[in-house]
């Protein structure tokens, strides 16, 4: 088959960065905004991102764009500058090399990191939404602008869980599907606000490193535990300041006098009788249904999951505090002669342990983790054998980050990868409409190391020759929460 001309008579270029191949005119982009038709030369739109090691005071999340400073081609240390894949363009087709391979003497060891933008049809995000509201039944379907995107999963302590994209949603579903699965993706990544809705359940706005947004309200805190742990926690708190303590919640209730903890206090049975099923003594499971209520069930009233005290044992003017795991509800009762229990004002000494559990509550957060299989043409643009620099990840010889932000990698086979997207610097990540996202990945080793895997040995430039390859650079900061990349190196040598 006969090569594509990369020039067309009409001054068109084609770019062959990715699968589209477009044809750009002079002045215009291509599909995907990152390449542009510069009088005639194929050039990439973003700067190309170097990290810097120091961390501004109060600095989290770092910019690129017209907020970072261009480079002025005058190179840090080369160990504490990192060179980043944003900006630095792909691989595409699998057998080009990476489009820099950077070599430098970082504390008198010789490291090469390879960099490239890589182009991932199979990824997603993992998000988790601090909330103890219930968003949606397992399984749901998660919708983006009416398109399925992802599903619901198990829920976690204090948090709802959702799992969104993958190359289903991509490619396996209708034109539209796959546009809006990338869109809702990219954005979700480049920390945007994105509104979702759950079949069967809410809507919900969710942007990394953001308070959520359920049903038009914003979280404040995530629960401070079950029911059962916060009696756990608190018991001795309530001891002698009232009788009976009730904590809502929609997965484990909690009942202060039946519960191990109010035994060992001496706490009397108050003859309280719970719906739902009881579990262990003092722990109670669905006792309402789930909902953006109580405790993350669906009721407005608390005594809704009361059945009639125990005459045999409750006494007339017993008090009773009820209240949610995150504080955000509470109420305070009385029972009158008919064993009834009477709303009243909260004493002052119950109203400050209420304050108490929602003092020990954490800001509610959404975080997004983007995730994504590095395979052929990721891997071939490292080595030409490319199980090679799998083995060599799995043996911790490698090390991978994405924008210089450290990367979880999975065990099993393959280069299974996760990463919070507020570590990396904002709009680090890109797409191309086969659809797929394009994600910075770099993979760190001794020069050596990567002599052994089979590594593009011929195209390893050394550090200090980046300062008159033209292109346009910037300069961020690394974030605050993220290890150094270049400190690989002395973990390596310690290991060895």
């Amino acid at each position: 088959m006969s090569a594509i001309p990369a020039k067309t008579e009409d001054g068109k270029i084609r770019c062959d960065a990715c699968p589209v191949l477009c044809y750009i005119r002079d002045g215009a982009t291509g599909a995907c905004d990152r390449y542009a038709n510069v009088a005639g030369e194929l050039m990439r739109v973003d700067p190309h991102i170097l990290l810097g090691k120091t961390v501004a005071e109060g600095q989290a999340v770092v910019p690129f764009g017209g907020a970072a400073q261009d480079w002025d081609g005058n190179l840090l240390h080369a160990g504490n500058t990192f060179v980043t894949a944003i900006g630095a363009g792909t691989t595409y087709p699998d057998y080009k090399p990476a489009p820099f391979i950077v070599a430098a003497e970082v504390e008198g060891v010789d490291m090469v990191t390879v960099v490239t933008e890589g182009i991932f049809s199979y990824c997603g995000v993992k998000i988790k939404i601090d909330t103890d509201r219930h968003l949606g039944p397992e399984q749901a379907t998660v919708r983006a602008q009416g398109e399925a995107v992802g599903h619901v999963t198990t829920g976690e302590y204090g948090s709802q869980m959702l799992s969104l994209g993958g190359v289903h949603h991509l490619t396996g579903g209708s034109k539209k599907e796959g546009r809006v699965t990338c869109d809702t993706l990219l954005d979700l990544c480049n920390m945007k606000p994105v509104e979702l809705t759950i079949d069967g359940g809410s809507t919900v706005i969710v942007e990394a490193g953001k308070a959520p947004i359920v049903n038009g309200q914003a979280e404040e805190r995530m629960r401070v535990g079950c029911g059962s742990a916060t009696i756990g926690m608190f018991a001795k708190q309530w001891q002698g300041k009232v009788d009976e303590v009730v904590v809502v919640d929609d997965h484990i209730t909690g009942v202060l006098s039946e519960h191990q903890a109010g035994k060992l206090l001496g706490i009397p049975d108050t003859g309280i009788k719970m719906r739902g099923r009881k579990s262990t003594p003092g722990r109670y499971f669905q006792v309402a249904e789930p909902g953006t209520g109580w405790g993350g069930t669906d009721i407005s009233d608390p005594l809704s999951i009361l059945m009639p005290f125990d005459p045999k044992v409750a006494k007339a003017g017993t008090t009773m505090l009820m209240v949610s795991t995150t504080g955000e509800h509470a109420g305070y009762y009385v029972l009158n002669e008919a064993l009834q229990p009477v709303e009243t004002e909260m004493p002052q000494a119950l109203k400050d342990s209420v304050a108490r559990i929602q003092e020990n509550c954490e800001p509610a957060l959404s975080t997004v983790l983007f995730m994504g299989g590095a395979g052929g043409s990721l891997r071939a643009g490292v080595t030409e054998n490319p199980v090679r620099l799998t083995q060599s990840v799995k043996n911790a010889l490698t090390y991978v980050t994405c924008g210089g932000a450290p990367a979880y990698i999975w065990p099993g086979g393959g280069i299974t990868l996760m990463v919070d997207v507020t570590l990396l610097p904002q709009n680090a990540f890109g797409y191309v409409p086969t659809p797929a996202l394009v994600a910075p990945i770099e993979f760190t080793m001794r020069l050596d190391d990567y002599a052994k895997l089979g590594g593009h040995m011929d195209h390893v430039r050394r550090f200090d020759a980046l300062e008159g390859d033209g292109l346009k650079r910037q300069q961020v900061s690394r974030h605050r929460d993220s290890p150094w990349p270049l400190n690989f190196h002395a973990r390596k040598e310690r290991k060895h």
